[in-house]
This record gives structure tokens, sequence and C-alpha cells, in this order.
């Protein structure tokens, strides 16, 4: 995605810029012209000899001893991509405010490409009310932001505001890049994450493995492609940037808030893991030990993929997904098959580094008289991808009903 696009890389005054280094070396290693523009605050910390000899052309830092004689146009209009890395509060203050102070923020202006930020500063700065404001006013303007991390930071403590690794950076710039980013622009998504907790009395529940990682990745992949999101989550992770989250705990709770959006849905992802059976009285106080072991009679949740199967309204797609331990294959045909689905993710969650708790994730994916597709262990973000084009790829084909 990145072969052949011109980018212009904005580095700021931060500790951080001689993180733009690997930033540059990657862009230009996978195919991309690198323009770069440095501020004066940003010379405090790398050297413009470093940079030029890495990028496409010489780094430039002024509105007026540049090659051309406006270079923020000529960099504005030609760019296919502004990423700025790091971003400090101050320009981050000065792009939200339109400021045009130096020629970074000249060229932020003056392009009519997307920019992508990424912030790095103290955690104090950071979450500082008008940092936040600044952040939001960006976003909702269509910048492209790759948050901070949480590490080590200059000062020897650790906290939010560390800048995201180099290859983040880039990745996001391809995304951005990608023609697939625009591919699910006016459609609504609907998705579910994380284990339902199913309570035995004010204290304890019954509960699953489930991390909502996968379900997670999926909305945010969803939302990358321009989807407007919705995600039933029964987790406290953080949202991802334009999904709107919609907290549940139990399965009837995650019932009631998916049959709440599912007639305005185009695509319903339920990757939660919703129990299957649940204490048929809950007690409403503590079971107290000293009361003997009590007796708890158990009856099934709600289906709620099954209901979503036989609602579904014509060209809906609905996804499901199946965690198995055995005849991972056969089990989610049978799903796909009993439900109404159009795709079904499996998993055997028995294998190393699949499934529950981890940040990967391996699975086959099925769809109704097609061919099974193996997707070997991978980071979940890359499986939200993987399911992500086939949705795109179903929704393009002949109408579903």
């Amino acid at each position: 995605m990145l072969a052949g696009a011109r980018i212009v890389l904005g580095v700021t005054g931060g500790i951080a810029a001689y993180k733009a280094v690997e930033v540059c070396r990657r862009l230009v290693d996978a195919g991309a012209h690198v323009a770069p523009v440095m501020t004066a605050g940003a010379e405090r910390f790398l050297g413009r000899t470093t940079l030029s000899a890495l990028a496409s052309e010489p780094v430039q830092t002024s509105l007026f001893d540049g090659p051309t004689p406006i270079p923020h146009t000529r960099l504005g209009q030609t760019a296919d991509l502004v990423i700025v890395a790091p971003a400090t509060a101050r320009l981050l203050g000065n792009y939200a405010s339109g400021l045009s102070v130096d020629l970074l923020t000249n060229v932020l202006l003056a392009t009519r490409a997307p920019v992508l930020v990424a912030p790095a500063m103290h955690t104090e700065m950071w979450e500082h009310p008008a940092v936040v404001e600044n952040v939001a006013t960006l976003r909702r303007r269509g910048v492209h932001v790759v948050e901070p991390g949480i590490g080590r930071l200059a000062g020897g403590d650790s906290g939010a505001g560390r800048l995201a690794d180099p290859a983040d950076i880039v990745a996001a710039a391809a995304r951005i890049l990608d023609s697939r980013s625009k591919d699910l622009l006016d459609t609504t998504v609907v998705v579910t994450a994380g284990g339902t907790r199913e309570p035995i009395d004010a204290v304890r529940v019954i509960a699953n493995r489930s991390s909502g990682k996968q379900g997670y990745a999926v909305a945010a992949e969803a939302a990358e492609r321009g989807a407007d999101v919705v995600l039933v989550s029964t987790v406290d992770l953080p949202a991802p940037h334009g999904v709107r989250i919609v907290a549940v705990e139990t399965a009837a709770q995650m019932q009631a808030a998916v049959e709440a959006e599912r007639v305005a849905a185009d695509v319903i992802v339920m990757a939660a893991a919703v129990a299957d059976f649940r204490p048929r009285a809950a007690a409403t106080g503590k079971i107290k030990k000293q009361d003997g072991v009590p007796e708890i009679v158990l009856e099934p949740t709600p289906d709620i993929l099954a209901g979503l199967g036989a609602a579904k309204l014509p060209g809906q797609v609905l996804v499901g997904f199946a965690a198995e331990t055995a005849d991972l294959v056969a089990n989610a045909t049978a799903k796909l098959r009993a439900k109404r689905l159009d795709l079904i993710v499996a998993n055997d969650v028995a294998a190393p580094g699949v499934g529950f708790g981890h940040d990967t994730n391996a699975v086959t994916l099925l769809r109704p008289d097609t061919d099974p597709v193996t997707i070997e262990l991978r980071d979940k973000r890359a499986i939200a991808r993987s399911i992500i084009d086939l949705v795109v790829e179903i929704r393009s084909s002949s109408p579903i009903t």
C-alpha cells in the first residue's frame, strides 16, 4: 500500500524524535517517497543529516530557505499522506487551532491529503483536558491518531504517552492508504465481545475465559474500513476510535442490546462467548459457606445467534464464532447450517496461542458451499482483517436473504 506513495514525515521537538528515523526507514523500505520536515524543536533532539540520508529528499525546516518559494504548498499538494511522529502537545494545539507557526503547521493546513499523528509526551500532558480536547477536535475533522503506548518515559517514570512503536505507525499509514479503508462506508456493523457472566449470588458468577480481544479487533477493523460500529461488550477494554460501546454483563442483557441494534445493522458479528447455561434462580445475597454446599440448578440461556439467524433481514450478513476443542470443522459446519450464518469463525481454543486470553489466534473461516479457509497463527487484528475481508466479499456478491 505504501509503494509509490508520497509521504511528508513531520518531526517535532520531543525526546521520541529519534524514533522518526526508524519510521522513515520503514516507509522508504516499503517503497514510499518520504519528504521529511523538521521543526526547530526537533533539531534539538535529532540532526537533520541523519534524516536526510535516509529519506527520499533532504530535510526541510523553513518556509523561506527551501528549494521552492512556497514549500508548504508544494509539499501539501503533492502528498498522498502526511505523518507527524512524534506529535507534541504544542503541535496538536497549533494544528487544532489552525495556527501556521512554522513549515510543518503550514503543510498541515495546506494539504488535502489524509493526516496521521502519533502523539508523544509525558502522561500528565497527554491527560490534560486541553490536549484531550485538541485530539478530539482533530479526530472530528478526520485526522487519524495512533494512540501513544504505556511504558517508561523520559523522566524515568512510567505511564501513557510513550510514542507508538514505529512498526505500528507505518502499519497505520498503510491502512490509511489502503483502498479498502472505504469499503464499509454507509454500513452499520454490530459486534459482540467478551464472555457473559451469569450470577449465582450477589458475589459469584458463572463465566468463561474470553478476554474480548478478538471482538474488539473486529470492531476496530470495521471502523477503520469506514463502518459505523456498535460494540456490545462485557469487558472493560479501551474503546476503538469511533466505536460506540454498549456495556452488558449477562446473556439476557446481551440479547436485549443486540435486539435493539439488529434492525439497523447491515452486518452482525457475534464474537462474544455467550454462556450456554445460567442458574435458574440467583440468590439475592451472598451464599455463606457455613450454610453448606448449595445446589445450583441450571437452565439454558437464550441462543442469541440462532434468534438472529431466524430473523435475519434481506441482505444482512451474520457472522458467528465457534470455539471448539475437538472436531473443529465438523462442529463449526453444523453450527453454520443450523443457525443460517453467512460466515463462521472457528478456532481450536486448546491449541497453543489460540483463543481465550491470547493476543494471537488461528482460525478456520467457513461459508456455505465454499471450501474452508485456514488462517495460521497471527495477531488478532490480522485475523480481524481476514474476517472483514470476507464480510466485504459477501456483501459485494448477490443479496443474502
